[in-house]
């Protein structure tokens, strides 16, 4: 359950309050940082990037922020796994540049698409896909992002997205549905 508190001191940063920024990581962090595991779980086994590490550049992304109009728990978790996606996103397009081999970061689509027999997929392929997906259906988008960078169940995503689960749950079924299509007929198509 969201605590009052959390919501108390996201509204307080919202209105301009560092103090209550740095209140508010200690009660946070444990949450970012089993979510952050969770998703680096699935990553390739010689991944660089630890769950610490990720988490503590959500927050210094998080923490430039001013001024964000922060409703509850669940969007500060919503924003967290965009801030997540670009960290990966980056990550592994720096280590792409930098080895120019070829080697790109994995994401393990089995438990997250449930379609896909252990399936593997570079997480720059999702960051495009995801990004097609945006470019004409933000909120299938947004369930997906939430899903894979945040680990967001079904209800929580409903609160981030200020819809009911039922929505969510149709939302993430389309979502997945698409993203497997995309996902699958790219290898082939270049």
């Amino acid at each position: 359950m969201p605590s009052p508190d959390v919501t108390s001191l996201l509204h307080a940063w919202g209105e301009g309050d560092p103090a209550a920024r740095d209140q508010l990581i200690p009660l946070v962090y444990d949450e970012l940082r089993r979510r952050a595991a969770v998703y680096l779980r699935h990553e390739r086994r010689d991944h660089t990037l630890q769950p610490t590490a990720l988490v503590h550049e959500a927050y210094l992304r998080l923490a430039e922020q001013t001024r964000m109009d922060w409703k509850n728990r669940a969007q500060f978790f919503g924003v967290a796994a965009q801030m997540m996606r670009r960290i990966l996103v980056d990550h592994a397009r720096a280590g792409k540049m930098a080895k120019r081999s070829g080697t790109l970061m994995r994401v393990d689509l089995d438990e997250r698409l449930g379609a896909l027999p252990a399936a593997d997929i570079d997480v720059l392929a999702l960051d495009e896909v995801l990004t097609r997906l945006a470019a004409f259906d933000v909120r299938k988008c947004a369930v997906a992002e939430l899903k894979f960078f945040a680990g967001l169940s079904i209800d929580e995503s409903a609160e981030v997205l200020g819809v009911s689960t039922a929505t969510v749950e149709r939302e993430w079924k389309a979502a997945r549905a698409w993203l497997y299509a995309a996902l699958t007929k790219a290898p082939r198509e270049q």
